[in-house]
């Protein structure tokens, strides 16, 4: 990592949580090209998509599909951009983002703010092709017919996006973890992926589709979410998205606000929830683990439970595109340690 990158990292820190994210935004158009060195053996193949590397980004930093060529620079293999919503939506009052430095924690009760789907496609429209992009949809506040509304996203989005993340997990919209329970979840799932049905290229391959869950489910709830995914055909699922639970364990000034809890407290129940759900899904469903990964070792914990991609959100937010090598470099050495050969090798072994 560069001493500029370095330091600007450090004196964002210093500004209220959201205004810091909006400037790193706007100034990642200047981000210099930190394409790590990739240990052999870290290049993955995700529900037919190749990656170079497992580590991605995670949904909920670049809302608007703003700065995916800066963060391509900063070496991502993969970016999820969004959530999205059909329409524009302000999202909920400030403040709405809190840091918890001590506990390596974010607190955020956004509200889906961003500037709708019209502007988020044609962002992609003119992406980054070096990197792999998925979208992230969801539905506005107000919205009374979810599955079309869905539809309708994946409807814009599928042509221009290398992968579709439906998001029914945010813990910031009212009622939106209700479409968890399986028959809501059918039915946003069949109107997705009849969406996606439409829109097959030359070769006749179609788009992927993740669903991001959150990560307080119960294990019966868990398991009727991998068989409605598996029955809608789906390729995978994203384990998981923020918390509403707050460990006795935080000591940040502001862990008593409300919103979704992400950083490390999130690795050990979101890797637990991984490797259930994978274990069940014996094979049939892709997974992308993210949840508090902050080094090679929680990298290759998810590896072991089930995941072949990862992302990262609260530990790039405090530490820096620097983390990126650093993680690379540490899954590599505790692949070789235990004698496998590449990440596919190791995914799951812990199950």
């Amino acid at each position: 990592m560069t001493a500029g990158v370095g330091l600007a990292t450090r004196l964002l820190r210093l500004l209220p949580a959201e205004t810091a994210h909006d400037l790193a935004i706007r100034a990642l158009v200047l981000a210099p090209r930190l394409k790590p060195d990739v240990p052999d053996g870290l290049r993955v193949r995700l529900a037919g998509l190749d990656l170079a590397h497992p580590l991605g980004l995670a949904a909920g930093f670049d809302k608007n599909a703003a700065a995916l060529d800066g963060l391509a620079r900063l070496g991502f293999a993969c970016i999820e951009a969004g959530t999205v919503t059909p329409r524009p939506q302000a999202g909920n009052p400030k403040p709405r983002l809190f840091r918890l430095a001590e506990d390596a924690a974010i607190i955020n009760r956004m509200g889906f703010n961003n500037a709708g789907l019209d502007a988020f496609a044609k962002k992609l429209e003119v992406r980054p092709r070096d990197v792999v992009v998925g979208a992230n949809i969801g539905i506005n506040k107000d919205e009374t017919d979810p599955a079309s509304a869905y539809a309708s996203g994946a409807d814009r989005l599928l042509p221009l996006a290398d992968y579709l993340a439906v998001n029914v997990s945010s813990p910031n919209t009212p009622g939106l973890r209700d479409l968890q329970e399986r028959r809501a979840l059918t039915g946003v799932l069949d109107a997705v992926t009849a969406a996606r049905d439409c829109h097959v290229d030359a070769g006749g391959r179609r788009r992927p589709i993740f669903l991001k869950v959150a990560p307080d489910l119960d294990d019966a709830a868990a398991l009727a979410i991998v068989e409605t995914a598996i029955e809608a055909a789906i390729d995978g699922l994203v384990v998981a998205n923020t918390t509403l639970g707050r460990p006795d364990s935080l000591i940040g000034e502001a862990r008593h606000e409300t919103g979704g809890l992400s950083g490390r407290p999130l690795l050990t129940p979101s890797t637990r929830l991984l490797a259930l759900m994978a274990r069940h899904a014996t094979g049939r469903l892709a997974f992308i683990g993210v949840g508090g990964i902050g080094s090679g070792a929680d990298a290759y914990a998810k590896i072991r439970a089930g995941a072949t991609a990862l992302q990262l959100y609260t530990a790039f937010v405090y530490e820096g595109p620097g983390i990126i090598q650093r993680i690379l470099d540490e899954l590599a050495e505790c692949l070789a340690r235990d004698g496998f050969a590449d990440v596919a090798a190791a995914v799951g072994t812990g199950i």
